[in-house]
C-alpha cells in the first residue's frame, strides 16, 4: 500500500533523477541551411542560380530574386515575355515576392517589362502598396528605370497562338506526366518546359521559389505569365500573397503552382505555413491542404492540378499536390540539386 511518506519518497527520487534523465535528452538536429526549393524539374536549373547567392553568404531575397530574373529571360520556357498570350494576343506578366519580416510586394497584369520580378520588389521597398497592376505597374517600372520592352510575341507563343485560334478552345492541360502520348518540348540544352508540348497545348506557367540562406532568414519568389490563352484580365493565384507564395520568418514558407482559382478559394500558401506554425512538418502541411482543397469539390478536383512546396526553419522540405505529376527541386549542400515527384491526392 502507497502511504503519505512513500509517495513523497518517490517523489522526491524522481525529481533528483530528472537532471540525469535530460543528460540523455536528443539533440535537436541542425537547421540544413541554406536552401533552395522551386517547382517542376525545370526549377533546377533555377536553384542554381540562386545557389550563386547563397552559397557564399548571400540573402536570401536576392537568391530568389535572381532565380525568377533568370527563368523570366529565358524566352522558350513560357514564363516571362517569351509566354503565352491572352486570347487577345497580349502576354501580361504576375509576380510577387517575399521577406521572412513579411515585407512583400506584387505586380499583376503587367505588359512589356522583362523582370516583373525586380518590379515587384521595387513595390514592395520603394511604395506603401503591395501591389500595383496593369498600366499604373508599368508606369511605376518605366519610372523606375525598367526598360519598356517592344510588343511582340516570341517566335513559339505566336505559332501556338495561330494554332490556338482556330478553334478558340480553352483547355488548361493538367501537366505532363499525365498527358499520355505527349512530347515534352524542351529549352534549348535544358530541361523541359513544365508547360508546353510539341504539339502546340500547354499546362500553366509558374515558377515558384522558396529558399533560407545561412543565417537562417526565408523568402520566397513567384513568376508567370498566366495560363495559356486566358481570358483579358485573368489574374491567378501567383502575384497574391498568401495564395501563390507566403513566407512567415517564424514558421516556413510555402509556394503552388497549378491552377491558380483554386489556390487563391483557399489561401493555399498562408493555409500550408499556418499548418506548420501548428506543428505539422512540411509534407504533412502541403498535403493537409490539398485534401483541404479536394473536400471542396472531389469530382471537380481530378481535372486540375495544384502542387503545393514547402520549407520549415529546420530546413526541411515538403510538396504534395492534388493529381500526380507535380516534380520539384531541391538544392542543398553543394549538392548540384535533385529533383523529385511529389505525392499525390490521386493517384
Amino acid at each position: 500500500m502507497t502511504t503519505r511518506r512513500s509517495f513523497l519518497r518517490w517523489s522526491t527520487l524522481a525529481v533528483s533523477l530528472s537532471p540525469v534523465r535530460s543528460l540523455f535528452a536528443l539533440p535537436k538536429a541542425a537547421a540544413v541551411k541554406p536552401i533552395v526549393v522551386s517547382t517542376w524539374d525545370s526549377g533546377l536549373a533555377v536553384n542554381a542560380v540562386a545557389w550563386k547567392v547563397l552559397k557564399p553568404g548571400g540573402y536570401a531575397l536576392d537568391a530568389v530574386e535572381e532565380s525568377a530574373k533568370s527563368i523570366e529571360k529565358e524566352i522558350s520556357c513560357c514564363v516571362g515575355l517569351g509566354g503565352n498570350p491572352d486570347r487577345e494576343g497580349h502576354v501580361t506578366l504576375d509576380a510577387c515576392i517575399m521577406n521572412e519580416k513579411y515585407d512583400c510586394g506584387s505586380v499583376a497584369g503587367l505588359e512589356r517589362i522583362l523582370h516583373p520580378i525586380s518590379v515587384a520588389r521595387k513595390v514592395m521597398e520603394t511604395t506603401p502598396h503591395v501591389m500595383l497592376i496593369g498600366e499604373g505597374a508599368q508606369q511605376f517600372a518605366v519610372a523606375n528605370g525598367f526598360k519598356l520592352e517592344e510588343d511582340k510575341l516570341s517566335a513559339d507563343a505566336e505559332k501556338s497562338y495561330k494554332e490556338w485560334l482556330k478553334k478558340s478552345e480553352y483547355k488548361p492541360l493538367m501537366n505532363i506526366e499525365q498527358q499520355q502520348g505527349k512530347t515534352p518540348k524542351r529549352a534549348a540544352g535544358g530541361p523541359f518546359a513544365p508547360n508546353q508540348f510539341e504539339d502546340g497545348s500547354f499546362n500553366h506557367d509558374t515558377m515558384g521559389t522558396v529558399a533560407m540562406d545561412a543565417k537562417g532568414r526565408l523568402s520566397g519568389s513567384c513568376t508567370t505569365s498566366g495560363m495559356a490563352f486566358k481570358m483579358r484580365g485573368r489574374i491567378g493565384d501567383s502575384p497574391i500573397i498568401g495564395a501563390g507564395l507566403y513566407v512567415d520568418g517564424e514558421v516556413g514558407a510555402a509556394t503552388s503552382s497549378g491552377q491558380g482559382e483554386e489556390v487563391i478559394r483557399l489561401g493555399g500558401t498562408h493555409l500550408v505555413v499556418e499548418f506548420m506554425r501548428n506543428g505539422a512538418t512540411p509534407m504533412e502541411a502541403c498535403k493537409k491542404a490539398v485534401e483541404r482543397l479536394v473536400k471542396i469539390n472531389p469530382k471537380k478536383a481530378k481535372d486540375f492540378q495544384v502542387g503545393f512546396i514547402a520549407i520549415n526553419l529546420q530546413g526541411e522540405v515538403g510538396a504534395y499536390s492534388v493529381n500526380k505529376g507535380f516534380s520539384y527541386a531541391v538544392t542543398k549542400a553543394d549538392d548540384g540539386g535533385k529533383v523529385f515527384m511529389a505525392e499525390s491526392y490521386y493517384k
